[in-house]
C-alpha cells in the first residue's frame, strides 16, 4: 500500500506542478491578476513546488518500508561519490543560466527579458544538464529502500515526460535554433543520442 500512496501523491504533485508552469495556466494568471503580479510568480512558483514536494518524502520516510537492496563498500563510495558530483553539476548546470531569474529574484526588481538559449557550459554536453544531474543523484543511492525505489521510478518517469514536453516548449520559443542544438547535442546522456 506504501507504493500505492508514495506514486498516488508524487502524480498529484507532479500534475500541479506542471500545471501551474504552462503557459495556459500563467497567461490566464496574467489576464485576471495583471503583469504586475506575475513578476513574482516564478519565485513563489518555486517555493510552492519546494513546500509541496515535502510531503511526497514524508510518506516515502513515515509509511510502512523495507530494504530493496544495499550496495557493499568500496563500490558504495564511488556511489557516494558521484552523487557529490552530481551535486556539483546541479550548482554549476543553474550558475551557468541566469540563476537570479532561474530562482525568481531577478524578477522583482527588473523586467524580466526574453530567455537566452544556453548552450555552452554542460548544457554543451547535455541539453538538460539538471535532470542529468538530478537522476544521477537519485540513482547512485547506495542504500535504497522499497519507498525510495518507488519514489526514484516516480521521480524519474516525471522527469522524462517533464523533459518532452519542456522540449517543446523550447522549440516553439527558440526556433531554428534550439532545433540545431537539438539535433547536435544529447538528451541526458552526454555522446548518446536516442
Amino acid at each position: 500500500m506504501s507504493i500505492l500512496y508514495i506514486l498516488l501523491s508524487l502524480f498529484l504533485w507532479g500534475l500541479i506542478h506542471s500545471i501551474l508552469a504552462s503557459h495556459a495556466f500563467k497567461a490566464a494568471l496574467t489576464r485576471a491578476l495583471g503583469q504586475g503580479f506575475m513578476r513574482g510568480y516564478r519565485f513563489f512558483y518555486n517555493v510552492f513546488a519546494l513546500i509541496t514536494f515535502l510531503p511526497v518524502l514524508y510518506l516515502v520516510r513515515v509509511l510502512p518500508d523495507a530494504p530493496f537492496y544495499s550496495v557493499p563498500a568500496p563500490i558504495s563510495y564511488a556511489m557516494i561519490l558521484g552523487q557529490g558530483l552530481a551535486a556539483i553539476m546541479l550548482v554549476v548546470g543553474v550558475l551557468q543560466t541566469d540563476t537570479l531569474s532561474f530562482v525568481g529574484l531577478r524578477q522583482f526588481f527588473e523586467q524580466e527579458k526574453p530567455s537566452q538559449l544556453v548552450t555552452r557550459g554542460l548544457y554543451r554536453l547535455v541539453r538538460h544538464p539538471l535532470y542529468t544531474a538530478g537522476l544521477l543523484f537519485l540513482w547512485l543511492s547506495p542504500q535504497v529502500t522499497v519507498n525510495s525505489f518507488t519514489m526514484y521510478v516516480g521521480a524519474t518517469i516525471y522527469i522524462l515526460i517533464g523533459a518532452y514536453f519542456e522540449e517543446r516548449k523550447l522549440l516553439r520559443e527558440f526556433g531554428a535554433a534550439y532545433a540545431e542544438y537539438k539535433s547536435k547535442t544529447p538528451m541526458l546522456i552526454p555522446w548518446v543520442k536516442f
